[in-house]
């Protein structure tokens, strides 16, 4: 992994999904220069610094998108809108959830990726799932060279990604060009559900995953027979749980394994395993609604896949980086493992040689979406 802060894992991460979903080389390492001395201060020293950086250099791209506008130019702008995007949620999903400004940094996040859309006129459509009384926001993106309907994946978030960085990984493009659609969605818990709409978070993915089923069968794009689910990182709990009990879910991808997540709480306290994010205690209560650790850890044991990963019973692919530094390589072996009920199971470890060996290949997410899009391809 390109570890520009030596002794900061959570910013390297950070840094390092930014590249992954769009981000300039030239533009971060400027943006983060002069964040070397205060990174050595821990994952919650200086996040503010950290975000004072990020917003700046996204600022000044949204003042050169307008003046590309301006002129006519809407796809260089969308060029600039689109990266801003990016840097706005590096900045914004770094905060505690009690630091005001994080909520007007993702709100520019928000504007700056439909400006994007709409100049770039780029394949996604935001889409509203009916959910519940309200509705969970979604990015669909059409499968390219189909005529009728066509398969579709299903993509989820994990502990603190939005849809729209899904969207910036390159999946739902490899997808399409593959011939299958897909949609994005902030499920409760995440992106714009819990932000905006305060829907937390919980164990049974299966609950939200019937809505969007239902959704997708009245679109005419979708073969509603050849609909399968995926997830990165803790979304490796949520899609295999989904796809244990949404019978109509016809294939299921773990992007990233994680089989006992709520084992892994009490290995994190035990200082097992690094963090996603900094505030990472107080975030997970954000998360999941939890008003103490306490109530916290009481919750978490209902996130794990024992004894659920046994009821998939369609083709299933597990991924997993060898060097993954937050969720073990023996929980990929387990969940492999134990589902038995599966027609056709796959476990892939990316290595450091070949690359994507961290978690949910932050390091080179290109190696893990064309090889995930490729299974899907042959079995959906």
């Amino acid at each position: 992994m390109y570890e520009y802060f030596p002794t900061n894992y959570v910013w390297n991460l950070a840094t390092n999904i930014a590249l992954n979903t769009g981000g300039h080389i030239t533009e971060i390492d400027e943006i983060c220069r002069p964040l070397l001395e205060v990174s050595a201060g821990g994952d919650d020293e200086g996040t503010e610094a950290f975000f004072q950086a990020w917003c700046a250099r996204a600022d000044r791209l949204v003042e050169l998108a307008r003046r590309d506008q301006a002129a006519g130019h809407d796809l260089s702008a969308a060029r600039k809108y689109e990266r801003a995007s990016v840097y706005y949620l590096t900045a914004e999903r770094q905060q505690s959830r009690h630091f005001a400004p994080r909520q007007e940094a993702y709100r520019k996040m928000l504007e700056t990726f439909e400006l994007a859309i709409t100049c770039g006129q780029r394949n996604c459509e935001r889409v509203q799932i009916p959910y519940e009384g309200t509705t969970l926001p979604g990015l669909f993106v059409r499968a390219q060279g189909v005529e009728g309907p066509a398969p579709t994946m299903v993509h989820y978030n994990g502990l603190d990604s939005t849809k729209e960085m899904i969207y910036g990984s390159g999946i739902a493009d490899e997808l399409a060009a593959r011939g299958i659609n897909t949609l994005m969605v902030d499920h409760p818990g995440v992106g714009e559900a819990l932000r905006l709409q305060g829907l937390t978070g919980y164990a049974n993915s299966e609950r939200w995953s019937g809505p969007v089923v239902d959704y997708l069968e009245t679109r005419p794009e979708v073969e509603n027979t050849r609909i399968g689910v995926m997830a990165w990182s803790l979304g490796g709990y949520y899609a295999p749980r989904a796809a244990a009990f949404e019978k109509r879910f016809a294939l299921c991808v773990a992007w990233g394994a994680n089989y006992n997540w709520g084992e892994m709480q009490k290995r994190r306290q035990a200082k097992e395993g690094a963090n996603p994010v900094p505030h990472y205690w107080d975030h997970v209560q954000w998360v999941f609604g939890k008003d103490s650790m306490d109530s916290f850890m009481a919750f978490a044991p209902q996130m794990s896949l024992e004894g659920v990963v046994e009821k998939i019973e369609v083709p299933f692919l597990v991924t997993h980086g060898a060097n993954d530094r937050q969720i073990p390589l023996e929980y990929a072996y387990a969940q492999y493992e134990a589902a038995t009920a599966s027609p056709k199971r796959e476990l892939r470890i990316f290595t450091a040689e070949e690359g994507g060996a961290e978690h949910v290949s932050a390091d080179n997410m290109s190696i893990a979406t064309s090889y995930i899009s490729d299974w899907v391809a042959e079995n959906l």
